[in-house]
Parts: C-alpha cells; structure tokens; sequence
C-alpha cells in the first residue's frame, strides 16, 4: 500500500513541476525545448521528403473493370484459397438477455459464433431493433477492446431503425485466445496479431481471420432474412477491415472507416505504421491502399468513406488524404459507377467514432 502512496505522490510532483518549469521557463526548459526542437525540424524534413517523393498516379494499376474484377479474385485467392467467397454461416448460439445494452428500440440480441482454423473463433452479436428499416449495419471495433465499447454508435443505429452485426477484431474481446502446438516451436497462446506469421503456410493465409467473420455473417442474413441493403462502419483497426473487406465484396453497399488507414508511404509518424494485418505485404503487393479505395468504391450505389479525426491522438490524424484524394476519386471515375469521399472531423481530440459522424453516416444512409 505504501509503495503505491509513493507512486501517486511522485506522480504528483513530476507533473506539477512539469507545469511549473513550462509556465516559469526555468531549467530545464531550455534543454527540453531545444530537443522538441530537434524532433519537430526531423518530423518536418521526413515529412517533406516523403511528400516531394509520392505520386500517387503512379501507384494506381487500375485501368478498367477487369482489372477491378481480376484483383478482387486475386484478393480472394490469397486470403480463401480460392476464387469465391467460401458460403459457410456462423453457428446460432441462441439470444442473449445482455442488461447492458438498453437501447429503447431493442427487440432482441442473437448471438452467432464463427469457428475458423487452429480453432480460433469469432462471437458476433445481431441486434435487432423493434421498429426495423431492413437495413444491415455491420459494425467492427478496433485494437482497444471489443465491441462493446461501441455501445453507444451501436445504439444510435438500432434506435434509428437498422439491424446491426457486432464483431470484435480476432484475438480481441469476447474472441478467444487458443494455445496453439506450432511446428519446431512449441506450444504458443496467440495474443497478438503478429504471431499470426506462425500459422501462415501455402494453404493457409491468417488474413482469413479477419475476413471470414464478415462473410459469415453475411451469408447468414442472405439465408435468413431478406435486408434492402449491407453497409459497414469499423474504427481503428475496424475502420481497417472496413477498408479492405468490401474492396472484396460487392454486397457491401456503403462502408465507413474511421482512421483505418492511410497508404503506407504516408506513415511517417510511427504512431502510423499500424499493426501486422495493416502491413501485409502478400496482400498490398496485390491491391495497394489507393487501389483498396476505389475497389471499396466501385460499383452500382456504393460509397466508401474515408472519415479521419484531425485531432486524433492515436494514429491518422491531420490531413495527409489531401495528398491522394482526388487521384482516388479520378480513377474511379475512369472505370466506372460509385463513389469515394473524405470526411474531415473536427469536433473532438479523441479516437473514436463522434456524434457529429454518427450524425452524418445517418445522412447519407438516409439519402442513398
């Protein structure tokens, strides 16, 4: 108890003191400032020289729709091993009680479980709203927990109408965690997304567990219930795999990623460089980011949106989609139907999915 006392007060006194030495300029401020000064002028050349070297034109292997069609099938290759989306559908686990999500047009909470490779699984949780729009939003959380912490974005959409799938990003959550015997290894409890890279072979891609959880449950509602329209909203690594998964599947009409990812060229801050899946190396050497884009964008009625918080402490903030935005949106334009858009929100300092997006993910919903 005493060594925790300690913890607090000295805690205590170093940020007080820090308080003080910047507001008083006193020693060490002058030595504190000269290194931040170092660090800015460092951030700013790299910056710079990243900027004077990216072009983004150059990167864009996207001539028509074939070339569309030809790396979707390729994508879907190198996750499935195989042409076409595997049509297997999640395990029914029954209806859930959950006290904890009392939104006021709840009707019930289905709970589905998908089982993948190495026994790895995937709880989702279907809310469905008494008064029903028959529009499906898939809804994923990001590295910070599961999808619980999007109670109140969830509870947003069932309150307006919509049926909304809950998924967690594997390993995250209410998804488990196996221990899995690896060859010449041993046994290892997969926690992170990097130890992936033990389970990879020439038959099977970890990519898989990322993408797989979606399809089921999206050949789950194709089976049971007939919706107007799928759309998707992810944050963080969410607003990633809402990025990618429907550059692979049209059935997705709409999708939302909230600082989700930037093209890797433009991660100079390495709070950017973002985890193992973001740089898959197999997978971006099919489809680039700019390419990811106008695949998620193309189509008859479909939108993907690009949504980033300026401020935002975590990863992607400022402005850095000046820098491919309008190739993006050229490019799609010159193979076909759909759209792309960047939403720039400037309401908060935080990582996460504000009210004003929520607000305007409704609006577009709404009119499409």
């Amino acid at each position: 108890m005493l060594k925790y006392i300690v913890i607090c007060i000295s805690i205590f006194i170093i940020f007080f003191l820090g308080i003080y030495v910047g507001s008083a300029e006193i020693f060490p401020y002058e030595i504190l400032k000269s290194l931040k000064n170092q660090v800015d002028v460092t951030l700013y050349d790299s910056k710079k020289d990243v900027i004077s070297r990216y072009n983004p034109e150059l990167l864009i292997k996207l001539e028509n729709r074939d070339d569309v069609f030809m790396k979707k099938t390729e994508l879907k290759n190198y996750i499935w091993k195989q042409n076409e989306l595997p049509n297997n559908v999640p395990i029914e686990r029954g209806v859930t009680e959950d006290g904890f999500y009392n939104f006021e047009n709840l009707e019930r909470i289905d709970i589905l479980e998908v089982k993948m490779e190495h026994d790895l699984n995937s709880i989702i949780y279907v809310f469905h709203p008494t008064e029903n729009n028959k529009k499906l939003i898939i809804y994923h959380q990001g590295h910070s927990g599961g999808f619980n912490n999007g109670k109140t974005t969830i509870g947003k959409f069932v309150d307006s109408g919509y049926t909304v799938a809950a998924l967690s990003m594997p390993l995250i959550g209410m998804n488990n965690q196996p221990i899995i015997d690896v060859k010449n290894i041993g046994p290892i409890k997969i926690q992170k997304h990097g130890q992936f890279e033990f389970l990879k072979t020439n038959e099977f891609s970890p990519l898989k567990y990322f993408f797989e959880p979606i399809n089921q449950t999206l050949n789950y509602f194709d089976k049971n219930f007939e919706f107007s329209e799928y759309n998707m909203i992810g944050i963080s690594g969410g607003g990633w795999t809402a990025t990618v998964y429907p550059a692979i599947d049209d059935r997705i009409s709409n999708s939302f990623a909230i600082s989700g990812s930037i093209p890797l060229p433009l991660r100079y801050l390495i709070q950017d460089i973002g985890d193992w899946e973001q740089n898959n190396i197999h997978m971006l050497n099919i489809s680039n980011y700019l390419e990811l884009y106008i695949m998620s964008s193309f189509g008859e009625n479909r939108e993907f949106v690009q949504i980033f918080n300026r401020y935002d402490p975590c990863c992607f903030g400022g402005t850095p989609f000046e820098l491919y935005e309008n190739e993006v949106k050229r490019n799609l334009q010159k193979i076909g139907p759909g759209e792309f858009s960047v939403y720039l929100d400037e309401s908060h300092r935080e990582h996460k999915i504000s009210k004003e997006v929520v607000d305007v993910v409704l609006e577009k919903l709404k009119d499409d």
